[in-house]
């Protein structure tokens, strides 16, 4: 399944990983997901401000956050015919709030941008944790993809406890 990436990164930001293990975590879920479609995603690496002013006007909330995913289509979707590629959506993704909360979590930053990664391609993949039965159904998915990355800690795990839905993260 190959996967073309749109990479943006802003002035003065930087990943705490490349763009290759980016690359490889994106195709994981996709594999993990068994996809097998021709995608495309861009991915936006930005600073607070931007992820700010981004969460205010798609979420409604006036807050930083460390991801958010705006889908665009599924690769499941009937009217996509067959071979042609699906254009995902937008991963913005902004790892000095990434960072900062790293530590609440227990996880390095590096780790922590990996879950984010992660979890914000599932929700370009139609995913969701508003509710618990679908927050489990994720949290497991999130889990498996984990287990094939390279990592740098023992056992990365999360729980879809981390994710409040009044605000701060998604």
């Amino acid at each position: 399944m190959p996967l073309e990436v749109d990479w943006r990164v802003a002035e003065g930001i930087e990943a705490p990983i490349g763009e290759d293990e980016m690359q490889r975590i994106l195709e994981a879920v996709l594999e993990e997901d068994g996809v097998d479609r021709p995608c495309y995603v861009s991915v936006s690496v930005v600073g607070d401000d931007e992820i700010r002013s981004c969460n205010a006007e798609w979420r409604d909330v006036d807050a930083a956050t460390d991801v958010i995913s705006l889908e665009c289509e599924y690769p499941d979707d009937p009217d996509l015919a067959e071979g042609e590629p699906c254009e995902l959506g937008d991963i913005i993704i902004a790892p000095d709030y990434i960072a900062r909360q790293s530590a609440d979590f227990g996880t390095t930053p590096a780790d922590e941008f990996r879950i984010m990664l992660v979890h914000g391609m599932l929700h370009l993949l139609g995913y969701d944790h508003i509710d618990e039965e679908d927050a489990v159904e994720m949290e497991e998915l999130e889990n498996a993809i984990l287990a094939t990355i390279p990592t740098d800690g023992d056992n990365l795990r999360i729980v879809f406890t981390r994710h409040d839905e009044d605000g701060g993260n998604a």
